[in-house]
């Protein structure tokens, strides 16, 4: 059970009967699987005051364009509908919807309860759809005072061919799996002057505690000494040092090596490339690609991960002052590359370069992915809803896509193409500069390239650069985006069922093998 903030969320195979009247409740699925439910399968959460007469005809008058919803009584009890068709590229669970849904429609109250009706396969995307309705920080000086907890319990009634119940475990790596969005959310909406890179490290080793895990951390004049001009040249101007932080998983028998590094921008003013009145507020979120690393690394290490697995986080606040990065500065990273400055706010590539070439030189990384709210472009390119991904590995391109189906966290792929876009960091005077010359040109690619250019094009291991510069947020709430996406694509290597169902790289290759097979078989088009 998640007990974070004053709403406790809960996962139940079977979250037994209640009056309506005591505990409000809502039951959300596809319409063709709300009509599987057997009236003897929910009758006790909505009798006396729902009859099943009532309920049948709830679900005849539901008509989900894309969804709808119907009260069953008053405002305790209400059915809701997901799409009953979603395209190819969007969660055949309807994650964003589940979020939107339960924010709206579930009845108030300080008891509540949520009957989630979905197949086994969506189960996972479905609960960390839940969880994101479920913000944790607040200021409001309303909710301080109110003391009383507030208890959510979600049930997941299965349907289709294997409609077992939850098992124990199960329900385990549902909770944790919420902890960590959750988790990473909180982080995100908390502005700067509670998160600065003080706090961050202070939530890293939080962590760490409760995995028994510490952290290593380099800090301030060290990253200097050691060569890391990346992460102290954006942060140096700062009240709080940046920090390099890494907390390392290291099991026995491990047969490979993963690191995750994850841009933690904790404020974005942009530097001396300032942003203006009203493209910085919001710049809290610039954090939100090491949040969601936290996060996802907490829930997979509580599951039992089989492989080395290390989550590298690249603290620091892009601030004004005395000693700020001046564009036209040149900086060597830890790559030994030399940077001109030509924008200082082009910062989130900088302190990434440096925390990928530490995973590749110092923790010998053979899987490096990256996380960052890096470009307001990657919105243009993808949207809203969707994560840019890009990669030197078109297996793993096809796994990040069939992972966000899977778990909710949407994504889609940018063009790898470095020798048509490399060309645009050109400097006369250093290796390169740190922002593309024509902004028209695949603008989030560039700044992918950027990153992997410090490993080297011709890196031998697998680099995946995931952009989540505007699912991160939606409106003026975080939503953990990246946690659950994380936990899915490399669910092959944990010890749990359900992440091992909705990992993709298990089935990735044959798909890909099977879907050239029927490219061949096609027709011509001309």
């Amino acid at each position: 059970m998640t007990k974070m903030a004053n709403v406790a969320l809960e996962y139940k195979a079977l979250a037994g009967d209640s009056d309506p009247q005591t505990r409000p409740v809502l039951i959300i699925g596809q319409h063709a699987n709300l009509q599987q439910v057997n009236w003897e399968q929910i009758k006790g959460k909505l009798q006396p005051v729902v009859s099943k007469e009532i309920w049948q005809a709830a679900l005849n008058t539901l008509s989900p364009k894309p969804t709808d919803s119907c009260p069953l009584y008053l405002n305790y009890a209400a059915v809701a509908a997901l799409p009953s068709r979603v395209s190819r590229h969007n969660s055949p669970s309807s994650a964003h919807f589940i979020s939107r849904l339960v924010r709206s429609c579930l009845p108030g109250g300080n008891n509540r309860c949520i009957v989630m009706v979905c197949e086994r396969s969506d189960v996972f995307a479905s609960s960390c759809a839940i969880s994101r309705a479920f913000p944790i920080f607040s200021r409001r000086s309303t909710s301080s005072r109110k003391a009383e907890k507030k208890h959510v319990v979600v049930e997941f009634l299965i349907v289709g061919q294997d409609s077992n119940p939850l098992d124990a475990a199960e329900l385990e790596c549902l909770s944790n799996a919420a902890d960590g969005v959750r988790l990473a959310a909180r982080i995100v909406d908390t502005p700067c002057n509670e998160m600065n890179t003080d706090h961050f490290l202070n939530e890293i080793k939080a962590v760490g505690s409760e995995l028994g895990i510490t952290p290593v951390i380099i800090r301030g004049e060290e990253l200097k000494d050691k060569g890391f001009g990346g992460i102290y040249g954006v942060g140096k101007a700062a009240e709080h040092p940046p920090a390099l932080a890494v907390l390392s998983h290291t099991p026995d028998g491990a047969t490979q090596t993963i690191a995750w590094v994850g841009k933690g921008i904790v404020y974005d003013t942009g530097g001396l490339s300032i942003k203006g009145k009203t493209t910085m507020p919001g710049m809290k979120r610039d954090c939100g690609g090491a949040a969601a690393i936290l996060g996802a690394f907490q829930a997979t290490i509580k599951q039992g991960f089989k492989d080395n697995l290390h989550a590298v986080f690249c603290l620091a606040e892009n601030a004004v002052g005395p000693t700020a990065t001046r564009p036209d500065d040149i900086h060597t990273l830890y790559s030994g590359k030399t940077v001109e400055i030509n924008n200082t706010d082009a910062e989130g590539r900088l302190v990434l370069a440096d925390g990928v070439v530490y995973a590749s030189k110092d923790l010998s990384a053979d899987i490096i992915l990256d996380m960052a709210t890096l470009t307001g472009a990657q919105g243009i390119s993808t949207g809203k809803h969707h994560a840019a991904v890009m990669t030197n590995s078109e297996q793993w391109e096809t796994a990040c896509v069939r992972a966000g189906r899977s778990s909710g966290d949407l994504a889609h792929p940018l063009v790898y193409c470095p020798e048509l876009h490399f060309t645009e960091f050109a400097s006369a005077i250093a290796d390169m500069k740190n922002s593309v010359a024509d902004r028209e040109n695949a603008q989030s690619s560039c700044a992918g390239l950027f990153i992997v250019s410090h490993l080297g094009f011709d890196w031998p291991g697998v680099w995946v650069h995931v952009d989540i510069a505007s699912p991160v947020h939606a409106g003026e709430r975080a939503t953990g985006f990246g946690v659950a996406m994380l936990m899915a694509l490399f669910g092959q290597a944990s010890d749990d069922s359900i992440l091992n169902q909705v990992s993709p790289l298990g089935a990735a290759t044959n798909m890909l093998e099977e879907q050239m097979e029927r490219d061949c078989k096609r027709r011509r088009l001309v």
